[in-house]
């Protein structure tokens, strides 16, 4: 989850990149909101280590993808139409994620961040690609609630991935996880 828009560094795009080809090489799919920016960036990534990947669109239907949202097709193997706009993308798109990986990040991906951390995710923070990345550790302590979720920041992709690989392995069976009350 990263942002599609804005100013995006070429560190936080090589990154991105980065990320999308650790998850390849991990064997697991990717999944993004279907845009241009750092998910694109992932999904090339993704896609030039022979990843699947998935993009979850807010259009209804190719056309509005493309000609309302402005997102790319490329390096996508499955796009999913939902019709639910931008918000109503991110629920869907974090819920079809065991773990979370926020990259960069303007109020979309907060927003994302947010269901992931209710449901009690593990989430992957790759740190020093600019945007809420850098001001996740301050909104997570004023939020002050226990949800299960893990958090984890790292610089590098690859160490990023394996670290919350790790976690999701461990808590993978724990009915906890997505209790978000409190």
């Amino acid at each position: 989850m990263g942002s599609a828009g804005g100013k995006m560094s070429k560190q936080a795009l090589e990154k991105s990149y980065l990320l999308g080809r650790a998850i390849a090489e991990r064997d697991c799919v990717l999944v993004t909101g279907g845009c241009p920016g750092l998910p694109f960036a992932a999904s090339k990534g993704a896609k030039d280590a022979n990843g699947f990947v998935i993009g979850i669109s807010p259009g209804i239907d190719l056309r509005e993808h493309v000609e309302l949202y402005k997102s790319p097709t490329e390096y996508m193997d499955v796009l999913i139409f939902t019709g639910s706009g931008l918000m109503g993308r991110e629920v869907i798109g974090v819920r079809s994620c065991d773990i979370i990986i926020i990259v960069g990040g303007r109020s979309g991906t907060l927003g994302e961040f947010c269901i992931a951390y209710d449901e009690g995710k593990p989430i992957g923070v790759l740190v020093g690609t600019g945007g809420i990345t850098e001001r996740l550790p301050d909104i997570v302590e004023s939020i002050k609630k226990e949800t299960g979720s893990e958090i984890i920041y790292d610089d590098e992709p690859y160490s990023l991935v394996d670290r919350t690989l790790s976690v999701y392995e461990r808590v993978k069976n724990n009915p906890r996880r997505y209790d978000a009350s409190g």
